[in-house]
């Protein structure tokens, strides 16, 4: 109900409040020839015309609330509409993906690295310092592995039976995963031996043999076996994230030995 047809209502309450009083203002004139034995029914008159006083000051009470809220009603919703309008701004402007806290916090490669790998001379046995700093990527040192993540439109192009249920999220969530893989790899190669554990010793060296490959050399990579998540594992859904990177030119693989390496691609 608005302020119009509470208004009309209000009158129309009046109008029969007053003609009411006409009424009862004609009985007592009447009644007036008797005034002994009128005096009860004068009583319940009285009382009458209070009760409906105070209704009717309790109705004129509650639309001027009301009234006063209307203005205030209103301001909430075009601030409530002007806020929405900026949300739904924002959700157009920003990606629905977003960097894992595991790949800002991995290690970087650097120039660091660089000065690290020389320190490592006598630490690595047949394969020489120099020799690590030749099979680091060549990006500009201080870089990291690159994150080439994949559109809509990409995801869309391909046929239904290989994208299957996978969605531009959980792909882009998958590449994070690997940067973070190829990034741990690369800095594991010239960790000095004092500082690994013996376990971590181990894979260094394999790191190392396969970066010094043809296939391998200066490229980021990470190995089939580092896939334990969050977003990328070892399952069906990871092998289909993997064909869908290698079909869009983001990956590339090779063999070496017993391993499968996952080569990282960079934008053409």
């Amino acid at each position: 109900m608005d302020l119009k047809e509470a208004g009309s209502l209000l009158n129309n309450l009046v109008a029969a409040f007053n003609g009411r009083i006409a009424e009862l203002q004609d009985l007592v004139i009447a009644r007036n020839m008797y005034p002994a034995s009128c005096i009860p029914d004068l009583s319940a008159v009285d009382a009458s015309l209070k009760a409906m006083e105070l209704q009717v000051q309790a109705i004129k009470n509650q639309l001027q609330e009301e009234a006063e809220a209307i203005p205030k009603a209103k301001k909430l919703i075009e601030a409530s509409l002007k806020q929405q309008k900026r949300l739904e701004s924002i959700s157009l402007h920003v990606p629905s993906y977003h960097i894992q806290p595991q790949r800002v916090s991995a290690l970087n490669l650097n120039t660091s690295l660089c000065s690290q790998a020389k320190k490592t001379d006598t630490e690595l046995g047949s394969l020489e310092a120099e020799n690590v700093i030749s099979v680091l990527p060549k990006e500009k040192k201080g870089s990291s592995p690159p994150l080439w993540y994949i559109t809509t439109d990409e995801l869309n192009s391909l046929s239904s039976y290989m994208k299957g249920r996978l969605t531009v999220d959980k792909v882009n969530a998958a590449i994070n995963d690997m940067a973070t893989y190829a990034e741990a790899n690369a800095q594991l190669i010239v960790v000095p031996k004092k500082k690994l554990a013996e376990n971590q010793w181990e894979k260094a060296l394999e790191l190392r043999d396969i970066a010094t490959t043809e296939a391998v050399k200066g490229k980021y990579f990470f190995l089939e076996t580092d896939m334990r998540g969050p977003s990328l594992k070892l399952d069906n859904t990871g092998k289909a994230i993997l064909t869908v990177l290698r079909h869009l030119g983001r990956i590339s693989e090779t063999r070496i030995g017993h391993q499968r390496i996952i080569l990282l691609l960079k934008p053409s």
